[in-house]
């Protein structure tokens, strides 16, 4: 039996507040990984890594160190299910570990409601996570259903991988984690021109975004993706309401799931779309089970 691990997770804002379904598709698949949930009192958002931070900078570190403290008070690490989380807290982890006088500041500022930051803590995006703390072996044993047949179109966003300096998750310009845990639950990866692009969400002016978009989706569907594979609430807002705006205002319908990637895990472990709240999402997933349906008969068949 794997060693269990234990980690404290971070849900952020959007997920509770817009994606619930998200969240529950994490408690469900990290149980078949080893993976205890131990739920901390107190987090709030970790703060925004764009608007925030360019507001007021000794702010905005002071609270992610507050978010920080929990964890380290419970003497656990966290993981993140969101980008801008992992963005937000792994850059304060940095900057307050490169600048004494910077973290004595935030410090100062904490002491006010009882707290000290020091720095123990570690900070992991959930599919980090699965990489270099379970392994990629690890994840492969939970499959009960691979989902073979399934094209997964790729997208990574900013901010798991940018600044890479601060980060150090991957290649920021030629990145593999999310290719290898797409294969890893038996379907397949597709690269496409637009992968890194950012989903539009941090731009202000008011057409760019749905542009954005809609490249995204043009690049993904070039290749034959059946599905948009992604880690990242705010760029999943985007794309799942950004295809009806597309429609609406384009006049071009792609029509392309967009699945968070521990929904996709849950598949391939055998749980139903509603117990993963594939239901929720707007374009439906019926073809897609219907590939892995077929790709099941194909199996038994040749058994």
């Amino acid at each position: 039996m794997a060693e269990k691990i234990r980690v404290a997770p971070f849900w952020g804002c959007m997920i509770p507040v817009k994606y619930p379904q998200m969240e529950l598709s994490v408690r469900k698949t990290m149980a078949p990984l080893g993976v205890e949930l131990v739920d901390l009192d107190g987090f709030s958002c970790c703060p925004d890594p764009i608007y925030f931070k360019a507001r007021d900078k000794v702010q905005w570190l002071t609270i992610a160190a507050r978010n920080l403290c929990i964890a380290e008070q419970a003497g656990l690490d966290v993981i993140t299910m969101c980008s801008g989380c992992t963005s937000t807290l792994q850059e304060a982890r940095f900057l307050l570990a490169e600048d004494e006088n910077l973290k004595a500041l935030v410090n100062q500022k904490l002491k006010k409601i009882g707290k000290e930051y020091k720095g123990t803590a570690r900070v992991k995006h959930i599919v980090v996570m699965m990489r270099d703390d379970l392994g990629i072996e690890r994840v492969k044993s939970s499959v009960v259903r691979p989902l073979t047949g399934v094209k997964v179109g790729i997208h990574y966003g900013c901010h798991l991988l940018k600044p890479s300096q601060i980060m150090h998750i991957d290649d920021a310009d030629y990145p593999s984690l999310l290719e290898t845990l797409v294969r890893a639950i038996g379907a397949t990866p597709l690269t496409h021109t637009e992968k890194l692009l950012c989903c539009g969400k941090g731009c202000m002016d008011e057409d760019m975004p749905l542009q954005m978009t809609h490249e995204i989706f043009h690049s993904m569907e070039s290749v034959g993706a059946d599905v948009m594979g992604l880690i990242c609430p705010t760029c999943f807002n985007s794309f799942d309401m950004g295809q009806i705006l597309i429609a609406r205002k384009m006049n071009r319908e792609f029509n392309m799931p967009v699945i968070y990637f521990c929904q996709l895990l849950g598949l391939a472990q055998g749980f139903d779309p509603e117990e993963v709240g594939l239901h929720l999402h707007r374009i439906k997933i019926d073809q897609v089970m219907e590939t892995i349906a077929a790709s099941e008969t194909v199996e038994i068949v040749v058994r």
